[in-house]
């Protein structure tokens, strides 16, 4: 968690501060991006400092060699707050968005559920965005508007760059359905060519049988 300390200055520094402000921002609130398996049940932790701060977010099962099944339940999301209550959920999905408010500050628990008890990798962003309101500018006599702005157009590029990370991952996703999908084509062509091979060698050799039986009969 980074902090940053007040720097006070005025007259001609204020563009210098301004850049500096947006700097420091930048760094005290970043998207937390990382890949996790999820045999049964598994849990990640993100300690959100504001209440009523933005949490959003989003996951894609990327690696789901038994998703092609249309009868597979999903992926269920769970939220919980630091005192245990469900803020948010996600139910019986291969990937999807969030946003909520969160209603106090504290450590907050995402759990990922896997009915099937079948690994998958699941691909995890989530941001938790803080801007200044009128109460923190009246609190803080160095925050003024600037700052408000700063932090606003920080959250809309968080936003494009969150959606941008979601996009990538259904991309990773996608590809992972057409080469498994080419797999199962290429699989089923060679054993349908196969079949028929083995159909069109047991049609001939009864043929020449029955062929030979008729020139027997013939014969005698």
């Amino acid at each position: 968690m980074a902090t940053t300390e007040r720097i006070i200055g005025g007259g001609g520094g204020g563009a210098a501060y301004a850049l500096l402000s947006l700097v420091l921002l930048s760094m005290a609130s970043r998207i937390s991006s990382l890949s996790v398996t999820v045999t049964n049940l598994e849990c990640v932790y993100d300690y959100v400092l504001y209440e009523g701060d933005t949490v959003s977010g989003n996951f894609v099962v990327v690696d789901h060699d038994i998703f092609w099944n249309s009868d597979h339940p999903g992926i269920d999301l769970t939220v919980e707050s630091p005192g245990g209550n469900i803020v948010h959920t996600l139910k019986g999905t291969s990937g999807d968005k969030f946003e909520f408010k969160a209603p106090r500050s504290g450590m907050y628990k995402f759990c990922f559920h896997n009915p099937q008890s079948t690994p998958e990798t699941v691909s995890f962003n989530i941001h938790v965005g803080h801007i200044p309101s009128e109460h923190d500018l009246a609190k803080d006599e160095h925050l003024d508007p600037i700052n408000v702005k700063i932090a606003e157009l920080r959250e809309a590029l968080e936003s494009v760059t969150l959606e941008q990370k979601y996009l990538k991952a259904r991309d990773v996703r996608h590809r992972h359905t057409n080469e498994s999908t080419r797999k199962r084509v290429i699989f089923y062509t060679v054993g349908e060519y196969i079949l028929l091979a083995l159909v069109s060698g047991l049609q001939v050799v009864y043929i020449r049988r029955l062929f030979s039986k008729s020139i027997g009969y013939n014969r005698v």
